[in-house]
């Protein structure tokens, strides 16, 4: 019996329709920005194996400092003990975000660290003895699976069977190119109710949404408006940050930053899961208490999990060498180079890019959404070919490790070329 004959078996697939979804690709190893199957058939991995993959797959120092981490401490209880592992990984994320982050909350994921950055707002009122409880979020947002992460996020194919469930949120349109000022007027006027918790928004790049962006300058408008409101505000950076954008985190790029910022995927470098939610000092102050109400009761098995921390150690060592930022500026030079030369093809609705990531939105007679049927068509495409693009419907994409080639990013550049030249309307 075959992998992919087993797997059938026993596995039920993340965002899959089982009944007609083809079989399950067997991935038996990984080397730098590649993966390598059953036969030994290479693919190229066109988005960081779901945006995780900074380094490299299976990159030898990431290996070295995970095994030697388990042969000290694989885990340890969190609450009421600690570790060198996480003190130190506190430490240095901490000098790498914003001046005003204060603290490192751990869990396990991005949906997690949404989820404690939502708790954390709402309780921040709370223990104030304040009443508010409305959160502000863009449309079209994607935050994660969780039920406080599916609220603040889009009402779509998502979230559409749990919809009654979700807590009331104030979506406002996201200020993209030309709807700057629709954006700051529907916040202005939410922002004019009393009960507004936290606004929470992905910075310049809304990932699950279309990889949809947006300017710096315009959500430094919305930051401080919020500010002046005394509205918490929440920057989930699960999938901007670690030099998505082109610096260490989205956030870089703005002059008013987050109270709350929420990390996880390129965390560990793409080894192990991790969540951590920073906060300002006076979110965190405002849990300081003799009563302990005012606790926050929030947390996972796996918190701070030893290895995992190390797994970003590892990572954060790395990236302070200069070949990772020197990387990711080729990377977004590259992308640059390749937008000036199709950006005008006729199967494309727009191109857009930054950072690491370039987008495109082919036409297509379906609206542009997660669901459009041009979805299947471009994965096995490129499948057929060695790469691997998970399109966002009709949305295609390139976000990858930071190690690929310029050889390998040309071969899916002219492999880009062929299929919209195949899809001219």
């Amino acid at each position: 019996m075959t992998l992919q004959e087993r797997d059938k078996k026993v596995v039920w697939h993340p965002f899959t329709q089982v009944k007609i979804a083809p079989q399950p690709i067997s991935i038996v190893r990984g080397e730098g920005a590649c993966f390598y199957d059953e036969k030994g058939k290479r693919y190229i991995d066109g988005i960081a194996s779901w945006w995780v993959n900074v380094h490299g797959h299976c990159h030898p120092y990431l290996t070295k400092k995970v095994s030697e981490q388990l042969q000290t401490l694989e885990h340890a209880i969190f609450s009421g003990f600690t570790h060198e592992p996480a003190v130190q990984l506190a430490e240095r994320l901490l000098k790498r975000l914003p001046a005003n982050q204060s603290k490192i909350f751990y869990s396990d994921n991005g949906s997690t660290a949404v989820e404690v950055a939502l708790k954390m707002a709402f309780q921040y009122w709370s223990n104030l003895s304040i009443s508010k409880t409305k959160v502000i979020a863009f449309e079209n947002g994607y935050h994660g699976d969780t039920f406080g992460g599916m609220s603040v996020g889009a009402r779509n194919a998502f979230n559409l069977p749990f919809a009654k469930l979700l807590f009331d949120v104030i979506h406002i349109p996201v200020p993209v190119e030309g709807k700057e000022e629709e954006s700051i007027n529907a916040l202005n006027n939410a922002l004019k109710q009393d009960d507004i918790a936290a606004f929470i928004f992905e910075p310049l790049v809304q990932g699950a949404g279309g990889m949809v962006m947006y300017s710096s300058e315009v959500l430094d408008k919305l930051i401080k408006m919020c500010r002046d409101k005394k509205v918490i505000t929440i920057a989930d950076e699960v999938m901007t940050g670690f030099g998505r954008t082109g610096k260490f985190f989205a956030s870089d790029h703005l002059e008013h930053k987050a109270d709350i910022i929420c990390l996880s995927k390129g965390l560990t470098g793409g080894v192990m899961p991790l969540g951590v939610t920073s906060c300002a000092q006076f979110i965190y102050d405002a849990f300081m208490s003799d009563d302990k109400m005012k606790t926050f009761f929030h947390g996972h098995s796996y918190t701070a999990n030893p290895t995992a921390c190390s797994a970003s150690l590892a990572s954060m060592d790395l990236f302070d060498k200069p070949e990772a930022f020197e990387n990711i500026k080729r990377i977004d030079q590259q992308h640059k180079l390749f937008m000036q030369k199709i950006q005008s093809h006729k199967a494309l609705i727009d191109v857009r890019q930054l950072g690491t990531i370039i987008a495109f939105e082919v036409k297509t007679n379906e609206k542009t959404n997660y669901l459009n049927s041009l979805s299947e068509i471009i994965s096995e495409f490129f499948i057929s070919r060695g790469i691997i693009l998970r399109p966002l419907g009709n949305v295609l994409y390139v976000l990858p490790p930071y190690c690929i080639s310029n050889d390998d990013l040309r071969f899916i550049y002219d492999a880009i070329m062929e299929f919209l030249d195949e899809n001219v309307e």
